[in-house]
């Protein structure tokens, strides 16, 4: 079955960017002049992705308002020959079908994911942390993109994979497995947030996953864990035992939005990249460096 509908989870607090969290959702903040979210959903859309849901919060309302029509501005930029920025509003809001759903309580993501049932219902779909942007070499082969091909060919579910150094390990969802090819590995041990010397591996989930929609029966068997939260690993190492999980280990790089720094660091990379900011911004950290 194609893989045609995702959700992105953007409903947590951002505490570690307060104060500005606690008025702008961290899910709205830019990569220079895009706003994270856009990144991770344009991900989607790439992936052939046509059915987005965005799970927020009460604080979040400007998500919501990001990818929704405005006409005032709109008919400002026309009126003054800004036709340009008058597009790139449009695109915003046609790039899929996008619907919200409130998260009451802050649950953890597999509560945020249990949100999605309705929205879902017996297809495989795709999971995007909203304040994550993966990059991958070829922009034309998302992550997202290439973990759907691998449902769609063998069934069940895929994560994506990045190796972590050790002392990172006890961060991450832990995958260890059977390599079945290059970079493409069979579940056979998922653990979340292990010890260094419990964990069968290195690697790391990566903010990206599709899942079979049985995940929601081993979700409502699934206890809460550290924090009274309802953890998606843990739901996941259940649904492996009935069903094949893979991981694959790509080949391109996870922005996390959600610290400080990795947040100015994607900033700068980004903005090298840009074809009208990016040589006088290296030439203005050459000059900063060399202070």
């Amino acid at each position: 079955m194609k893989v045609r509908k995702a959700v992105i989870p953007a409903a947590g607090y951002g505490t570690r960017f307060l104060p500005i969290a606690k008025a702008v959702p961290k899910e709205m903040l830019p990569l220079v002049d895009k706003p994270v979210i856009q990144h991770v959903v344009e991900e989607a859309v790439a992936s052939g992705i046509t059915d987005i849901l965005i799970v927020i919060s009460r604080s979040k309302r400007a998500i919501e308002e990001h990818f929704h029509p405005a006409f005032e501005l709109e008919s400002e930029l026309l009126g003054k020959g800004r036709m340009g920025d008058l597009e790139a509003l449009k695109e915003i809001q046609n790039m899929a079908r996008i619907h919200f759903v409130w998260q009451a309580r802050m649950g953890g993501l597999g509560d945020a994911v249990m949100h999605a049932r309705e929205h879902v219902g017996d297809e495989p779909f795709a999971v995007l942390l909203g304040d994550t942007v993966v990059t991958t070499k070829d922009a034309s082969r998302t992550v997202t993109r290439q973990l759907a091909d691998i449902v769609e060919a063998r069934g069940g579910s895929a994560v994506a994979l990045q190796e972590v150094a050790a002392e990172k390990v006890g961060r991450y969802g832990i995958l260890g497995g059977e390599e079945l090819s290059p970079g493409l590995i069979r579940a056979t041990q998922f653990v979340e947030k292990p010890k260094v010397e419990d964990a069968p591996s290195r690697l790391a989930v990566s903010a990206r996953y599709v899942l079979s929609p049985a995940i929601f029966e081993c979700l409502e068997r699934t206890p809460p864990g550290k924090g009274g939260e309802l953890q998606l690993t843990d739901a996941m190492a259940m649904l492996m035992k009935s069903e094949p999980l893979f991981g694959l280990r790509y080949d391109g790089k996870r922005h996390d939005i959600g610290n400080k720094l990795d947040f100015i660091k994607a900033n700068v990379e980004f903005g090298l990249e840009r074809e009208d900011i990016g040589s006088d911004l290296r030439e203005w950290l050459v000059g900063v460096i060399g202070k």
